[in-house]
């Protein structure tokens, strides 16, 4: 991630003092939060780092190309790292330990490190798609859009709705900047939050922990000690009382047949649960 470009961006949002703030502004700050962790989640995570469903072509472009637009570079570079991450998790391998190099450094500090470790090998499955070797390059073009269309939509929401009390520049801020920022640390906060607090249900040699906070905040991820002992699974909430909304929007875009082969924990997974009493 390029370092100029996230400090930038954390800046963009003081413009907020001269474009003020507005319901809608906040409501559009929200919604493409929610809709960009849906694509990092489902996207980047379940599906190009552990292949945990199937889907399209066409959706699995769309998913990285929303994925893109959170500027978190692409979708290659980013499983990459997620899978050396599993392999390594919390050595001295690992590329965002917070035990081994702190917590700063887990949470962003390794992104924004001129130390690059992705190694594309590790991701052969998905370089056989030229749409998503495209995307890995180009990864910028999403989140310029987004700062366009947004500024765009706030011109066209005060011409169309003067009552709405929005500009060009509170929907950029509001829609692109500010909402990248929480992004951005809610994402993060599983490199760094979920290796710290919460609970271990599985003993899976490294710190991963299982957080309800994280879990709603992430749409899902904050289920993390129950992800690293079983990655391959698509839902993280392995349990009926574990919020996975990720998961739920999945299972609904299963039945009307968007995606597919949506992979569960098995069953000896359950009874290891049972038997630690978690």
């Amino acid at each position: 991630m390029n370092k100029l470009v996230f400090i930038l961006i954390h800046l963009g949002c003081l413009l907020a003092i001269w474009s003020g703030v507005s319901t809608v502004a906040v409501l559009f700050c929200l919604a493409f939060y929610l809709i960009r962790m849906f694509a990092i989640t489902a996207g980047y995570h379940r599906l190009f780092s552990h292949r945990s469903y199937e889907t399209s072509r066409v959706f699995q472009f769309i998913l990285g190309f929303i994925g893109a637009a959170s500027v978190q570079r692409g979708p290659l570079w980013w499983a990459a790292n997620h899978r050396h991450h599993h392999r390594h998790s919390d050595t001295e391998e690992d590329i965002h330990s917070p035990g081994i190099r702190g917590v700063w450094w887990a949470h962003a500090g390794w992104v924004l490190s001129p130390e690059d470790r992705s190694d594309l090998k590790v991701v052969k499955d998905l370089s056989i798609y030229p749409e998503l070797r495209w995307l890995e390059r180009y990864h910028y073009v999403p989140p310029l859009l987004l700062l366009g269309g947004t500024f765009l939509l706030g011109l066209l929401l005060n011409a169309v709705f003067p009552a709405l009390h929005t500009s060009g520049l509170q929907m950029m801020v509001w829609g692109a900047l500010v909402s990248t920022v929480i992004l951005y640390h809610c994402t993060f906060a599983i490199n760094s939050l979920a290796h710290i607090i919460g609970r271990k249900r599985f003993e899976t040699g490294d710190e991963s922990r299982n957080s309800l906070f994280l879990a709603l905040i992430t749409l899902g991820e904050g289920w993390h000690n129950n992800h690293h002992r079983y990655p391959g699974s698509e839902r993280q909430g392995f349990y009926w009382w574990e919020i996975d909304i990720t998961h739920y929007i999945l299972k609904a875009l299963a039945v009307l047949g968007i995606v597919w082969d949506l992979r569960e924990p098995p069953a000896r997974i359950y009874e290891e649960a049972r038997t630690t009493g978690t």
